[in-house]
């Protein structure tokens, strides 16, 4: 591997770790760790076992097809089949993007101490300006690499010096005999927040845009290998902390501030407003990323230029939707809707689409037309198959868990 190959793949995977965690991995772990301790440490390895998977096969798609995924699935299954998925990701979207913008708000509460409802139009401006004016490599790198600063939780983690053994006892699942109904309802949340249709959508039209060949499928599968797996840990360290700090409190926390505790216990002062800046950029790029995955896929869509490396002048609709979804969705925070109870449900509701995003893969992933000779094998189907089925029975669980369980 040359040199240039080799920063490729250096940039992809550091991009992949610092775009990981987000408002809903850091949520959903946090209050797993307080409920249950290490017991839903299986949600986020199958979870990130399943991304790594789907991420790969996403980007070996728009390597060798030169598609994206919302493009293909619009041109293999015709727009009847497509218009499905369009309305559900528009739905979900939104609601992750206004809980991303209302996780950045509350993490710029966190470092001035001003009420995260002020921040929602500077949040809002400031995403704006820079999809209306940046480049997708200064979004893709830029940002993800600021989000390396999620790496704290690690650090903190090593700073409580948790029990491994006890750790190792709690890998397999097992709801405990009370608030069952609670359990299984976060690891449906921690599921969906780990396997976010978005990610698949931002990470193949993002291939798309960076010019991807055969040539670059080494690189696509170390990148998804090794970025997700990274990504996953750090997920499993938000969760340790939380079961390490708040768990032994009984202790369930409903709001940032709280969650913050998790870092500043080991760290101290100081590391109360690190986690604030690494739930400000977290989130902040985040929402970054799932503006322009819906731009993405109503573009692609509908057959409307596209790209971020394209000025808004040449793909003034792709622009247009952004715009419109950023400004809508900032309307949530900005009249003070709770950002942790949004990120809950939202995370929940992500699961309700999953088989919608997860089922093409199946076929396009083995169509000639598309992969010609780099088409899925056996066992990678059998993942596929797999995760549709856990798909499926997440989206028929999700909501009566989300009654039933969500409190």
């Amino acid at each position: 591997m040359n040199l240039r190959k080799l920063l490729e793949v250096s940039l992809g995977i550091v991009t992949s770790i610092g775009g990981f965690l987000e408002a809903g991995s850091i949520a959903t772990a946090a209050q797993a760790g307080a409920a249950f301790e290490f017991r839903l440490i299986w949600a986020v390895i199958l979870g990130t076992s399943l991304l790594v998977f789907l991420i790969e096969m996403s980007g070996r798609l728009a390597a060798v097809s030169g598609h994206p995924l919302p493009a293909a699935i619009r041109e293999r299954f015709g727009f009847n089949f497509f218009v499905v998925p369009l309305i559900a990701e528009t739905i979900v979207d939104f609601l992750v993007l206004a809980a991303e913008i209302g996780g950045a708000c509350v993490g710029l509460q966190l470092l001035t101490g001003i009420a995260f409802q002020w921040w929602a139009l500077p949040v809002l401006v400031a995403a704006w300006l820079l999809l209306w004016n940046g480049t997708f490599g200064a979004i893709e790198y830029g940002v993800a690499v600021l989000g390396l600063i999620t790496t704290v939780f690690a650090v903190a983690v090593l700073e409580l010096h948790p029990n491994w053994i006890e750790i190792s006892r709690q890998l397999l699942p097992g709801a405990p005999p009370h608030h069952s109904a609670n359990y299984w309802f976060l690891a449906v949340s921690i599921l969906g927040a780990t396997i976010s249709p978005y990610l698949f959508n931002f990470y193949s039209s993002g291939a798309v845009e960076d010019k991807w060949t055969e040539e670059d499928l080494p690189e696509n599968r170390i990148t998804a290998i090794l970025g997700m797996s990274f990504g996953g840990l750090l997920s499993v360290a938000v969760l340790i902390c939380a079961a390490c700090v708040l768990h032994p409190r009984r202790e369930i926390p409903q709001s940032y501030e709280q969650i913050a505790e998790i870092v500043s216990e080991p760290l101290g002062p100081a590391g109360y407003y690190v986690f604030g800046a690494a739930i400000f950029i977290a989130c902040f790029g985040a929402a970054l990323e799932i503006s322009l995955d819906i731009a993405y896929v109503y573009s692609q869509g509908f057959g409307w230029n596209w790209g971020e490396s394209k000025s808004p002048h040449e793909a003034a609709r792709f622009s247009l939707v952004y715009t419109v979804f950023l400004f809508l969705a900032a309307l949530l925070p900005l009249c003070g809707v709770d950002p942790i109870g949004l990120t809950m449900f939202s995370m929940a509701i992500t699961t309700v689409i999953l088989p919608l995003v997860v089922l093409p893969f199946i076929v396009l992933l083995n169509d000639q037309h598309y992969m010609d000779k780099y088409g899925n094998g056996r066992f990678a189907n059998g993942v596929v198959f797999f995760a549709v089925i856990l798909a499926s029975i997440l989206a028929m669980v999700a909501i009566p868990l989300e009654i039933v369980g969500g409190s």
